[in-house]
């Protein structure tokens, strides 16, 4: 869709492209996302003709490690299906690399009206998974 201001496309640049693709690829594809392209230096994953995302390490990254909590971008936040499949990814998370952040208040870490996941990948990116059937805590 060429709507203004709508996303064409997230570019992430990392420093150990085959980890990144291990995680980020997992995670992409549980969410319906397909390998578009792949190259030496990157991969591309979509859904559709819709936007898709990037992982590239080639030689103008810079050798240093992501800081999500320096200045630019923090995390993605995707839409991962229902409550049982945001937990569902939760679970399966771990053996691909990505771990819980904010347990203590997970799956409300955004608020009470917010059922959402945030994991973290071993090279420090984030990425924020939202339950469509989001909804209060006091909810079952």
């Amino acid at each position: 869709m060429t709507t203004p201001g709508g996303l064409h496309h997230l570019e992430i640049w990392v420093g150990d492209l085959a980890a990144a693709d291990r995680s980020w690829g997992w995670l992409l594809a549980r969410l319906g996302y397909e390998v578009r392209e792949r190259w030496s230096s990157g991969v591309s994953w979509g859904r559709g003709a819709g936007p898709y995302v990037v992982l590239e390490s080639g030689p103008d990254v810079a050798p240093a490690p992501h800081d999500r909590l320096r200045p630019g971008m923090n995390h993605l936040a995707l839409w991962a299906g229902t409550r049982v499949e945001v937990d569902a990814l939760v679970a399966a998370a771990p053996a691909h690399g990505w771990s819980l952040l904010f347990a203590d208040r997970h799956p409300f870490a955004g608020g009470p009206q917010h059922y959402a996941a945030y994991l973290e990948d071993d090279h420090g990116f984030e990425v924020e998974l939202v339950a469509s059937d989001g909804g209060a805590a006091s909810t079952p």
